[in-house]
C-alpha cells in the first residue's frame, strides 16, 4: 500500500485506521475520500481531548507544534523549552511530546508539508488558546484548498 510507505506505517496500521475513519464518516472508501468538513470539526472541536499528547521529560528531538513550521513564523520566541517529538537525530533541545504515531519522525523527513499539518494537529492537541487558534485558522486554510 502506498501510503504505509509514504508514512513508514504497516499496511495493517493504514487499513485500521481507514477502517475507523470509515466508521466515524472520515472517509468514504467507495470514492477514496476523506470528509473534509467532518475532519475539520473532529480536529478543530475534537482532538485535544481524545488524542491528548503524552509529555516527558527534557529530551532531543524535532520541534513541533507552536516551536515549528508555520506556527514559529508567526508567534514572538519563548523561553520555555519546545515540544518535541522524541528524535536522537532531532534538531532541538525540548519537552517531550508524544506524536500522533511513532513513525511521525520519519515520515516528516520526506514531506515538509507534512511536517507542518501535523505540527498544526499538535497545537490543537496541546490545548493553549492562541496557539491553538492560530493553528486552527492556518489548517482551515489548507484543508479548503481546491
Amino acid at each position: 500500500m502506498e501510503l504505509a510507505k509514504l508514512l513508514f506505517m504497516s499496511s495493517r496500521s493504514v487499513h485500521e485506521a481507514l477502517k475507523r475513519a470509515e466508521e466515524a464518516r472520515l472517509y468514504c472508501p467507495i470514492r477514496r475520500e476523506v470528509n473534509v468538513s467532518a475532519f475539520e470539526e473532529a480536529l478543530l472541536h475534537g482532538i485535544r481531548y481524545f488524542m491528548a499528547p503524552k509529555r516527558g521529560g527534557l529530551t532531543r528531538g524535532v520541534p513541533t507544534s507552536w516551536a515549528a513550521p508555520p506556527l514559529v513564523n508567526l508567534l514572538t520566541a519563548s523561553d520555555e523549552p519546545p515540544p518535541v517529538w522524541p528524535d536522537p537525530n532531532g534538531s532541538a533541545r525540548g519537552v517531550s511530546f508524544e506524536p500522533l504515531h511513532h513513525s511521525v519522525a520519519q515520515a516528516i523527513k520526506e514531506d515538509s508539508a507534512l511536517y507542518e499539518m501535523l505540527s498544526l494537529i499538535d497545537a490543537l492537541r496541546e490545548g493553549r488558546a492562541r496557539e491553538g487558534q492560530l493553528a486552527g485558522q492556518e489548517l482551515q486554510r489548507r484543508l479548503r484548498r481546491p
